[in-house]
């Protein structure tokens, strides 16, 4: 973004205060220049407390944003979009995080002339370590690209796609924190079964979550390739993979993220 550019949210929920935090904190834009509107009051009070302005209206955003991100649920999207079609700018680059909203359907309500990013971000963005996928509509440019890129690498990492494989995205980083999540709360009971506290288990679950990400991030090696390392023929890992093998575990993550790709088509239809 450009330091003299007006960065507005249209709701600052999680994902919306991540973001706009990330950038404050890593000095990528100032808070002077990002603006707020949001009908919880709860929200509005998080904003000021951030340092970030409160916009008096959704006019006031329009008008004076020029990068506007829509940081609201999708099954409130279409009164959104309704709300701001009279009052933005068609220089307003307008960039979307609700799932299964696609840039087209946006489009449509504010005009074909609207630059339009449809973005996938994921909750750990609310601790800098996000991974986040967008796509652009035919009307953006490179450097609308880069603008993308600059807010979401402020809270993680940002790939650009092509937008038929948003609904992957959606299944794979977008739901897939809530997996991992998953897979922590059964590690946590299995542990207490045999015998671990319930805090201890918390922790060596949560620890091993945590630096088994940041070895696949930083080693630059495949998820086999570590996989196969730490898995002595015989061994004690050797007997749980066969265990999960045994039990379909691949079908069965197949088969959530599936479903999990089948629901944001569903509610992008």
């Amino acid at each position: 973004m450009k330091p003299d550019d007006i960065l507005g949210f249209l709701g600052y929920g999680n994902m919306g205060r991540a973001i706009a935090r990330g950038l404050m904190e890593q000095g990528a834009h100032s808070a002077e220049r990002i603006l707020v509107f949001d009908v919880d009051p709860t929200r509005g009070e998080e904003a000021k407390s951030d340092g970030v302005e409160l916009a008096t209206s959704i006019e006031d955003l329009c008008q004076r944003s020029t990068v506007l991100v829509l940081a609201v649920k999708p099954q409130t999207m279409d009164e959104a979009l309704r709300a701001i079609k009279p009052m933005l700018s068609p220089h307003t680059l307008v960039i979307s995080i609700a799932a299964g909203i696609s840039t087209a359907y946006i489009s449509e309500r504010l005009g074909s002339e609207i630059r339009v990013v449809r973005v996938m971000p994921n909750t750990p963005a609310m601790v800098r370590a996000g991974a986040a996928a967008a796509a652009l509509n035919t009307r953006c440019t490179a450097e609308d690209a880069e603008t993308v890129r600059g807010l979401f690498e402020a809270v993680g990492q940002c790939e650009i796609i092509a937008e038929e494989a948003m609904d992957a995205v959606t299944a794979v980083s977008g739901s897939g924190p809530a997996y991992f999540f998953y897979m922590v709360e059964s590690m946590v009971k299995a542990g207490v079964a045999e015998g671990l506290t319930e805090s201890q288990a918390a922790r060596l679950a949560g620890q091993t979550l945590l630096g088994a990400g940041q070895l696949l991030a930083q080693s630059g090696e495949s998820a086999a390739t570590l996989r196969d390392r730490v898995t002595s023929k015989g061994g004690t890992t050797a007997a749980a993979l066969a265990k999960l093998q045994e039990r379909g575990f691949d079908q069965i993550v197949g088969e959530a993220v599936a479903a999990a790709a089948r629901r944001s088509r569903e509610l992008g239809a």
